[in-house]
Parts: structure tokens; sequence; C-alpha cells
């Protein structure tokens, strides 16, 4: 357990665990079981990518958003058009319902000229928006028993001039890497963490709830809460199996606890 407590952690809700409800069930959730804040994943849903809606229900259920995650994903590509324009749309979003962050997944490998300029581009971006744009850990995928490297310039941001980045425990397990390890090596250019899990058998995205895989959850945060980092630990497990919306709201309230928990919060 954490020594230190570290109230300037907040924890959030993404709005991927409610898949595929939207995005104002989630802030109905997240004001239910008390989380602090709420990372909207702009898809093809459409209060996803209006501001003026998400003010709105910030203002509703006062709770603010403290992150935008990018329509950066395989199934969202035709989502705000060209790669570039994401990064920028995704920018004046953020600035627009005073979130902190932006997380981005790197380019696929046949997008180019994209992954050519991304490491420069987004450090630019997020310096002429004044946005934190932290790029997010992801794994190499399997095809036929073998490793396929899927993203450009690499899926491992460790490896890369990047000014932030987003530390996701479930895409962690999928690479095989320690996350308490690497978090260490991220140091102060942590930007945001998806709390979540793996099995790290499967060579895909689990998304586990914390404590039902094998990477160090628990130590990692009791780690970021001994260093008095200031940041956002966000929700993203999957729901889709719940039996229902009770037990869904349980695995999100148990994840929320499990935060709590061992960032030294209670």
């Amino acid at each position: 357990m954490a020594e230190n407590r570290a109230p300037h952690i907040g924890i959030a809700l993404s709005t991927s665990c409610l898949f595929p409800l939207g995005v104002p069930e989630t802030f109905s959730t997240a004001a239910d079981l008390g989380y602090d804040s709420i990372e909207v994943m702009v898809t093809g849903n459409a209060i996803s990518q209006e501001p003026d809606d998400l003010r709105d229900l910030i203002q509703k259920y006062q709770i603010p958003i403290s992150a935008i995650h990018a329509p950066t994903l395989l199934l969202t590509q035709q989502v705000w058009g060209r790669a570039w324009n994401k990064m920028q749309m995704a920018a004046k979003m953020t600035k627009a319902v005073g979130a902190d962050v932006i997380v981005a997944h790197p380019p696929f490998r046949w997008q180019r000229l994209y992954a050519k300029n991304f490491v420069h581009g987004v450090r630019e971006i997020s310096e002429q928006e004044s946005v934190k744009i932290a790029v997010e850990n992801m794994y190499p995928w399997s095809a036929g028993g073998a490793s396929v490297q899927m993203y450009s310039p690499g899926w491992d941001p460790t490896e890369f001039d990047y000014q932030w980045m987003t530390w996701d425990f479930s895409h962690a397990a999928a690479a095989g890497v320690d996350s308490l390890e690497y978090v260490k090596k991220i140091g102060n250019r942590l930007g945001h963490v998806h709390l979540t899990d793996g099995s790290g058998t499967k060579v895909l995205d689990e998304h586990l709830r914390p404590g039902y895989g094998t990477q160090p959850v628990a130590q990692t945060l009791e780690y970021l809460a001994q260093q008095q980092w200031n940041g956002v630990v966000c929700a993203e497990v999957s729901t889709r199996g719940a039996r229902g919306a009770v037990e869904r709201d349980e695995w999100l309230y148990e994840t929320l606890q499990f935060a709590r928990r061992h960032l030294g919060l209670v």
C-alpha cells in the first residue's frame, strides 16, 4: 500500500467502458459511482464529436472531461478525415471542453507519410495548440504465429522522442512487457494512464479489470503515488461480458476502488 496520499491523481472513466452505450450514459454512470472525470473516445457517435454537447453534459453532471481520445483506432479511421486533421480537431476539442490531455495511437504502418513525420508532428501540434498529446503504448500483432509490426514508427513509445506518453496495462500484457519497469523508464514523460489489465497469453488488448491479469498494476499505481505523479488514471476496461447493467456497474465500481486503494486515496 502506498504511504503517501496523492490527491492530485484523478480517476477517470472512459466512454469505451460502456460501449456500445454512449457518452451521456458514461457521464451518468460516472456520477453515480463517484469517478472524478471522463475520458471521451471520439467515435462515429455524434455527441462524442461535438464540444457544445459535451459541455452540456459537463454542466448537467458537474463532472469534467480530463482527456480526449483521438479517433486513431482501426475502427475510427473514417472519423474526422485524414490523420493530421484528426489530431488538429482533437486538439481544438480538448481546449474547447477544458480537458488536459489527448490520447493518440501511433500510425499504422501503411500510413507512410503520417508515420514519417509523426514524432515531430505530434510535438509541433502540442506546442502550437498548448495541449498535451500523450502517445499510447501498443503491441505487436500476430499472424500465422509470427509477430507483425502494425505500427510505425513503432508500438513502443519509449523508443522515440515523444514529449508525453499514455501507458496502457492491457497493451503492455499483449506486448509481454512489465508495466512497472516501463513506467519507471518513462519517468516524467508519463502524461496519462489507462487502468486495465491483461493475461499476457493473448496477442490482443483484452482490457480486463485491474487485478484480473498478470500485470503489476497495483505496484505501479503505488509507485506513481509515491512519486507524487500529477496526472489522471483512467479506467478503460471492457464490460461487454457483464450480465446486465448492475454487474457492469459493479465491475466499474470495483475498478474505481482498486485505483483509490492503490493510489492511497482511501
